[in-house]
């Protein structure tokens, strides 16, 4: 029973971590956390929204970052925390799998290796998930640190 409880808890102190952090920015923002098969996903929505979707989401990156670390230590193996903000980290997820999808039909058709990236670890693993699911072809990261990129390659027979 009281593993049940758990997630809810865990969304909760999330969800308020959320709240406190964008408002230390100064940011008013409504904040609602949703259940997925992959963790929770904390959305936000208002007019401040804008500030965080700025140079190519670069704050809502940092969003992401500052609530993954600090919540790593209390998620199940497997699933993670996705911040996102006015549909922007929803929207980029489609717009990625859709290129996935893309380069994976290129590099069956031609024969050639594709590459994407740089991608962040976020990112890679959407790639590797849509790729999967493409008929013979296969994907790894190759590069160092926190970017890498993709490379999407015809399976060998």
């Amino acid at each position: 029973m009281a593993q049940k409880n758990m997630p809810d808890t865990l969304n909760q102190d999330i969800l308020t971590f959320v709240k406190d952090t964008t408002g230390a920015m100064g940011l008013a923002l409504q904040a609602t956390v949703t259940e997925t098969a992959d963790g929770p996903r904390i959305d936000l929505d208002g007019e401040d929204g804008e500030m965080l979707l700025r140079r190519k989401g670069e704050a809502l990156q940092a969003l992401q970052h500052v609530v993954t670390m600090a919540f790593r230590h209390r998620l199940a193996e497997g699933r993670r925390i996705v911040v996102d903000c006015q549909g922007f980290r929803h929207d980029k997820d489609v717009e990625l799998r859709q290129m996935a999808k893309f380069l994976a039909e290129r590099a069956r058709t031609t024969g050639f290796e594709q590459q994407l990236g740089p991608l962040n670890p976020y990112e890679r693993r959407l790639v590797h998930m849509a790729v999967a699911e493409e008929p013979n072809v296969d994907s790894h990261s190759v590069g160092d640190a926190f970017i890498k990129v993709v490379i999407i390659s015809p399976r060998k027979s």
